[in-house]
């Protein structure tokens, strides 16, 4: 059986222009529910569909290798045409046994909502299903009449069954239904129930804050389980990746003072930090003198095994460890522990891998913004 997921995606948007490819929480929009489906392992492609150069560059950017692109008609891209009409087209051109999709404005979908759907799907036997929250509120029509409750029998609510509200995060649709019905929807329909924050989408300017609010939290609650250090590079990350000349030919780096406080305030905080770098200048070693880092590793070409060391030094996983890079020298660190991030200008394809990009670029505060991401953390936690 073969699973394709699909994320259709216009150029186009009247209520918040530039949308899916707007930063929400250092990650584009789509990429948060499209890095979700990457990470389940549950597809054996994953495609993004859409009529903009600027979404396709953003895509190709963000996953490299790991998502297609299709180029949606006109006819698909307009605001009268519908969502089937674009899987429609999309399986024309595409062979698969279910299709799933994937709706760009729900950014709290995770990996694991996708596999729980998937098994659902198939245990269950379905030819669609559909996401949704739960509610135990009583509805109404405009016109005043009960949907679904009788009010001279008003249930107590221990003993209400209650409603789902569809969400629309994802659907999963059979290829035999999606073609027989032109519909995403039908047959045996399953239903996979999701936190209640997800009946969220961002539609409205309104919802975008509120959006960037939730994701934050539940990112930094998430990460704040299991961070117990921080690893970060030096240049094109504490720095601005330039080199500067003193007059004798000397060479000198520009660092910022406020990733400074924040490094100072993780290890307060009891969080392990570490630099690894190829540099080995003096110039780093004074500043890194200065900032106190007793973990300091400079002219390190094989940077992994170096962290791997750190790791067993420290007593940590590393997948309790946070890493920033911002070049190819920095993957393999990036792809190992459980909390990758990257400046804004970080090179397209480690922006692909990381969970964070930060708003600031290198060497202007980029640092401190990770810094306070995880004492963010820290503090839902103790809530």
């Amino acid at each position: 059986m073969r699973w394709v997921a699909y994320m259709p995606l216009r150029g186009g948007s009247r209520s918040i222009p530039g949308k899916n490819i707007r930063p929400l929480a250092g990650r584009p929009l789509f990429a948060w529910a499209l890095g979700a489906a990457v990470e389940s392992d549950c597809f054996d492609e994953i495609w993004v569909g859409t009529d903009s150069t600027a979404i396709r560059e953003a895509v190709e950017g963000a996953f490299p290798g790991q998502v297609r692109l299709f180029d949606r008609s006109p006819k698909t891209c307009t605001d009268e045409a519908s969502t089937e009409s674009a899987l429609l087209e999309f399986i024309e051109n595409v062979e698969c046994d279910v299709l799933c999709t994937i709706q760009a404005t729900s950014p709290l979908t995770t990996a694991a909502d996708f596999q729980a759907a998937r098994d659902r799907f198939l245990a269950e036997n379905a030819d669609s299903l559909l996401t949704a929250t739960a509610t135990h509120r009583f509805f109404w029509t405009p016109g005043g009449k009960p949907l679904n409750y009788d009010p001279a029998a008003r249930p107590r609510r221990q003993e209400f069954g209650g409603s789902y509200e569809e969400n629309g995060a994802f659907y999963l649709t059979s290829r035999q239904l999606l073609e027989s019905e032109q519909c995403r929807l039908g047959g045996k329909v399953s239903i996979h129930p999701m936190a209640p924050e997800t009946a969220l989408e961002i539609d409205e300017p309104d919802d975008w804050a509120r959006a960037e609010s939730l994701v934050r939290g539940l990112s930094a609650y998430s990460l704040a389980g299991r961070i117990k250090a921080l690893v970060i590079d030096v240049d094109g990350t504490l720095t601005d990746g330039g080199m500067y000349y003193g007059p004798d030919g000397e060479a000198l780096k520009k660092f910022n003072t406020r990733d400074a406080h924040g490094l100072q305030r993780l290890r307060e905080a009891g969080i392990e930090v570490g630099v690894i770098t190829a540099e080995n200048s003096e110039s780093v070693h004074a500043r890194m003198r200065k900032l106190g880092i007793e973990h300091y590793h400079p002219g390190i070409r094989d940077k992994i095994a170096t962290l791997t060391e750190m790791a067993e030094q420290w007593g940590v996983e590393l997948s309790e460890i946070a890493y920033m890079g911002d070049d190819f020298n920095d993957q393999e660190c990036l792809e190992a522990v459980g909390f990758p991030c990257c400046p804004a200008d970080a090179a397209g394809a480690i922006r692909g891998i990381c969970r964070y990009i930060t708003e600031a670029k290198a060497g202007d505060g980029a640092v401190r913004e990770v810094c306070e991401f995880v004492l963010d953390g820290l503090a839902i936690r103790q809530k």
